[in-house]
């Protein structure tokens, strides 16, 4: 039996290694880590595995280990201890759902706090909070945990749950990420406010540079403003549906050649019986608009935006719809 802690540090060469002996049964792997094994673990490894997950202890269910850890302590180490259930319950549930950092804080809290004239070591809520207070923040830049954040913070915006977003701001700010913080913001004015509100762009992007300018921990105030500002804006994708539509068909290879009128002035040549471009200048038509055709011939009835429902988009709307005499 082999059992290989933190698999994920084997490169795929040497996770591969390890696959003969797997097939032939040579070995039984047993193997940890504290990454997506989707992601780390070799495929073929994976294919001949069962996958368990280990999820966050609750912190009812962390209580006696907290508990089991102090009278070790007692016992091995001759300690006298006096603790608040305050400080316990604290310990339980500022872990984050990890027993290896609640004993971790406990053997903290034993060997940071002085005993007393009688020999007794008092472990107070307060000191626990002291000792612990970063503790339950579970986060790595190139985790699961880091784009779980990400994800729930731009969708607490979109879906306008400002409280929702703040949480998770919160949570980017505490654990010293304000790079993705800032970004993930400003990409959610974009594409969830957008033309619903555009004004929101700018205002967004003025809130950002003031906080990479001033830093934590005061950035947290101009991105709780900007924050909460999208989160009770109104919403439209539609610019977003537009641009990803327009892609879609670029790389389906759905083009052509860009229409004579709306080529760059050249030369036409001597031979050339068609001179000139003959496009039509919109300014000098009524409401500053002509009709003519923009798109290359292949597509010329492709439609890629569409009018969002909101007020801004639906005042747009009306306007060329009168312009350009739509019913």
């Amino acid at each position: 039996m082999l059992y290989l802690d933190e698999i994920q540090y084997f490169n795929k060469k040497q996770q591969q290694t390890l696959l003969e002996y797997i097939e032939v049964g040579s070995i039984t792997l047993i193997a940890s880590t504290t990454e997506n094994p989707y992601f780390y673990v070799y495929n073929a490894i994976l294919s001949r595995s069962t996958v368990f997950e280990f999820k966050a202890v609750a912190p009812a269910e962390i209580v006696p280990a907290v508990e089991r850890g102090f009278r070790f302590l007692e016992e091995k180490r001759g300690m006298k201890f006096e603790v608040d259930p305050d400080a316990i319950k604290h310990i339980s549930s500022a872990c984050g759902g990890d027993v290896r950092k609640a004993i971790n804080s406990v053997e903290l809290c034993a060997l940071s706090t002085k005993p007393n004239d009688k020999g007794i070591i008092h472990i107070t809520a307060e000191t626990a909070r002291s000792l612990t207070q970063r503790s339950a923040m579970k986060y790595d830049r190139d985790g699961d945990e880091h784009y779980d954040i990400v994800s729930a913070y731009q969708k607490s915006m979109r879906g306008s749950d400002p409280d929702a977003a703040l949480h998770y701001l919160g949570r980017l700010l505490d654990a010293g990420d304000l790079p993705s913080a800032c970004r993930r913001l400003m990409v959610c004015a974009c594409e969830d406010v957008g033309l619903a509100y555009p004004m929101i762009i700018p205002i967004v992007k003025a809130a950002v540079d003031a906080a990479l300018m001033v830093g934590l921990p005061e950035a947290r105030i101009p991105l709780a403003d900007a924050v909460v500002l999208v989160c009770t804006s109104p919403k439209s994708n539609s610019a977003y549906l537009g641009i990803d539509a327009a892609l879609s068909d670029i790389k389906k290879g759905k083009s052509g050649p860009i229409p004579r009128r709306l080529q760059n002035k050249h030369c036409d040549g001597e031979d050339n019986p068609n001179k000139g471009q003959f496009y039509l200048y919109p300014h000098t038509y009524e409401n500053h608009w002509i009709s003519q055709q923009y798109l290359p011939d292949a597509i010329k009835n492709a439609k890629y935006y569409e009018f969002g429902d909101n007020k801004m988009e639906q005042a747009a709307k009306a306007y060329w719809d009168k312009v350009k005499g739509k019913k």
